[in-house]
């Protein structure tokens, strides 16, 4: 895949880009699916880039929504002992100014920062959670709102996903997409203008004032040098 344009901002998707929740998320998702006779499986699938009432509206329509997913996240924010960073998620937002980057996710503002701060990653000052916009992806409405909210076109932030409905919601708001496999097969993303393993395989430069984005084969990790 050819590599997006040069950008004057990136807005990552959180779970899967920033940090990795994977474990945590599968836990809560199981216990709830086992609640209410469920089949695990099937929920795990549907949540995968959804926000969590969006979620449960689509596999148990008949459960009140938005009272379900207030009492799962809030148990969500409270397990975070194995979130961790993603790989190459601080190095390069140390490289980024406060305006240049911001954070669109399906989650609420309470889980996102609760999940930033155990990965030890700094809390963007654009975040836009799911409760902040009237639809959740695959609507564009988070992607157009983080943009207007770091004072930037659409078309000139580039978005890095990890799931279907978050690339689909980029699209929709005419934002270039590079999307993140996790080792995987990269499915649900062939829409994305560019595919990486993880962020350690995202190279940055800056040319004229902008972002430069492509695919770089990361660094040896030796003695004394950190990736």
């Amino acid at each position: 895949m050819s590599a997006p344009p040069s950008c004057e901002a990136i807005l990552f998707d959180l779970d899967g880009v920033l940090v990795h929740s994977a474990a945590a998320v599968r836990r809560s998702w199981r216990r709830w699916a086992g609640r209410h006779g469920l089949a695990a499986e099937e929920v795990e699938r549907a949540a995968h880039g959804r926000r969590t009432a969006d979620t449960i509206r689509l596999v148990a329509g008949h459960l009140d929504a938005p009272a379900e997913a207030a009492r799962l996240e809030a148990l969500q924010a409270e397990d975070t002992a194995d979130v961790r960073a993603g790989a190459g998620a601080a190095s390069l937002l140390s490289r980024l100014r406060p305006d240049e980057w911001g954070v669109v996710t399906s989650g609420t503002r309470l889980l996102a920062n609760a999940r930033l701060d155990a990965a030890g990653l700094p809390r963007p000052g654009t975040l836009v959670a799911g409760d902040d916009v009237p639809a959740g992806k695959p609507s564009p409405a988070g992607y157009l709102l983080g943009a207007m909210l770091l004072g930037r076109a659409p078309s000139r932030c580039v978005v890095v996903e990890d799931a279907g409905p978050g690339v689909q919601a980029a699209r929709a708001a005419g934002c270039p997409v590079i999307g993140v496999t996790n080792g995987g097969t990269g499915g649900g993303l062939a829409a994305a203008d560019l595919l990486v393993e993880d962020l350690t395989w995202l190279g940055l430069r800056r040319e004229a004032g902008e972002l430069a984005l492509s695919a770089a084969r990361p660094e040896p990790v030796g003695p004394g040098r950190l990736r």
